[in-house]
C-alpha cells in the first residue's frame, strides 16, 4: 500500500518524466513533418518512436534507484509508466494541437497529396485498384479537425501506456530479495 507522500513522490516524478516524454515525442513528430521531404529525417523520427519504452524504463529505474531507494514492486512501476505515458501524452496532444491548428496550414495534407499524385504513386495505386479509395482518404484527412488529432494521439499515448507498463515494470521492478540475490 502506498502512503500519501510516496504518491505524491511518484505523480512528482511521473510529471516530471512524462515532460521528458512528451519533448522526445515532439522532437519525433518534428523530424517526421521534415522526413516527409527527407527519408533520412523521417527514419530518425520512427527510430525516436522505437526508443520510447526503452526511455520508460530507464526514467523507471532512475525513480527506482533514486526516488525508491532502488527498491520498486511491480504495481508501483506499472502505475509510475502509466502516468509517464499519461503525461507525456497530454503535452504532446497540446503541441500537436497547436501545430494543427496554427502552423500546419495543411502542409502535410499537400505533402500527402504530392506523394500519393506522383507518377510512380499513381502507377502503384492503379496496379492495386486503390486510386478511388486513396482519394477518399485523402478528403478524409482534409475533414479532420486540429482537435481530433491531438485526441486520437492522446488517446494511442496512453493505450500505450497500459501495454507498456507491463513489460517495463516487469523488468524494471526490484524487491529486497531480489537485491539480496545480486
Amino acid at each position: 500500500m502506498m502512503t500519501a507522500p510516496e504518491y505524491i513522490q511518484l505523480k512528482a516524478f511521473a510529471r516530471q518524466d512524462g515532460a521528458f516524454l512528451a519533448l522526445l515525442w515532439v522532437i519525433a513528430f518534428i523530424l517526421y513533418i521534415i522526413g516527409v521531404q527527407s527519408q533520412l529525417l523521417g527514419l530518425a523520427a520512427v527510430m525516436l518512436v522505437v526508443y520510447t519504452p526503452i526511455f520508460v524504463g530507464e526514467r523507471l529505474r532512475k525513480f527506482r534507484d533514486y526516488g525508491r531507494e532502488g527498491i520498486i514492486s511491480f504495481r508501483r512501476g506499472y502505475a509510475y509508466s502509466v502516468l509517464v505515458f499519461f503525461y507525456g501524452g497530454v503535452l504532446f496532444a497540446l503541441a500537436q494541437y497547436l501545430y494543427f491548428a496554427f502552423m500546419d496550414n495543411g502542409y502535410l495534407l499537400s505533402q500527402f497529396s504530392k506523394m500519393v499524385t506522383s507518377e510512380e504513386a499513381q502507377q502503384m495505386l492503379k496496379q492495386y485498384g486503390m486510386t478511388e479509395m486513396m482519394t477518399e482518404s485523402l478528403k478524409e484527412l482534409a475533414n479532420i479537425r486540429p482537435i481530433d488529432y491531438a485526441l486520437n494521439m492522446l488517446t494511442i499515448n496512453i493505450t500505450l501506456g497500459f501495454v507498456l507498463g507491463v513489460p517495463i515494470s516487469l523488468i524494471m521492478q526490484r524487491t529486497k530479495s531480489n537485491i539480496a540475490n545480486l
